[in-house]
């Protein structure tokens, strides 16, 4: 099913989710840049395929890019501080932790040098005594939800750090008006699911646990947005 010029329609699977049995529709667009309008990127690709029922999801990968909230590589210049720190700090076998000075400096930039600095001292002691994630459950929602380059992201940004979208349960709410269903705005990857924004009503724990797959890819599937859809309907 196409749902505009250069997108299409495809199956993402089905799951369970509790009693239930959900399938995901995802769809495939053209590559996003800085500066585009999310409403009329959702407009255009998915409000033809989206049905009465449906919660519909965006990648905040997507709505931080259109936010202008991807910095290139090169454009980052880490403190002394933020290259100390990131050596303490575990990065992920996807290559998109923290544990890069880079990315680092970036997250001092959002909530300050302070809470990095608290926070890396605290993780490091509870990880000594077999404790992991102290270090993002204090610094927060925000940094744990940072993309750091890698080679799985399609190009070029690979090569950029991805902030946290800005006001992510108010894009998901305009963008639940514009679709006339319910919006959840996911950061997925092949570790898990996480809700960063959602529109009234929609259950964060349903979408998260229906997309806990990934269905999205990790690579250069550009299918960052979908539909979480009852099977049967």
């Amino acid at each position: 099913m196409h749902a505009g010029a250069e997108s299409e329609w495809i199956d993402g699977g089905t799951i369970e989710v509790g009693q239930h049995t959900v399938r995901r529709q995802l769809v495939r667009i053209p590559l996003v840049r800085s500066g585009q309008d999310i409403q009329a990127i959702a407009r255009q690709y998915l409000l033809p395929g989206v049905r009465q029922g449906d919660i519909a999801f965006v990648s905040e990968k997507v709505v931080s890019i259109t936010q202008g909230r991807a910095v290139g590589m090169w454009q980052v210049r880490p403190r002394t501080l933020a290259r100390l720190i990131s050596h303490f700090v575990h990065t992920t076998r996807h290559g998109m932790g923290i544990g890069q000075p880079v990315v680092m400096e970036m997250a001092m930039r959002e909530v300050g040098a302070p809470r990095i600095v608290f926070a890396a001292l605290i993780g490091g002691l509870t990880r000594a005594f077999g404790r992991g994630g102290d270090f993002y459950r204090i610094a927060g929602r925000r940094v744990a939800a940072i993309d750091g380059p890698n080679r799985y992201t399609v190009k070029p940004f690979g090569y950029y750090v991805i902030l946290a979208p800005e006001r992510p349960d108010g894009v998901a709410t305009d963008l639940s008006r514009l679709l006339g269903v319910g919006v959840g705005i996911v950061d997925c990857n092949d570790l898990g699911s996480e809700v960063l924004g959602a529109s009234e009503g929609v259950d964060r724990e349903f979408v998260r646990a229906a997309l806990r797959d990934n269905p999205m890819g990790q690579r250069d599937q550009r299918t960052p947005m979908g539909v979480i859809r009852a099977v049967g309907n």
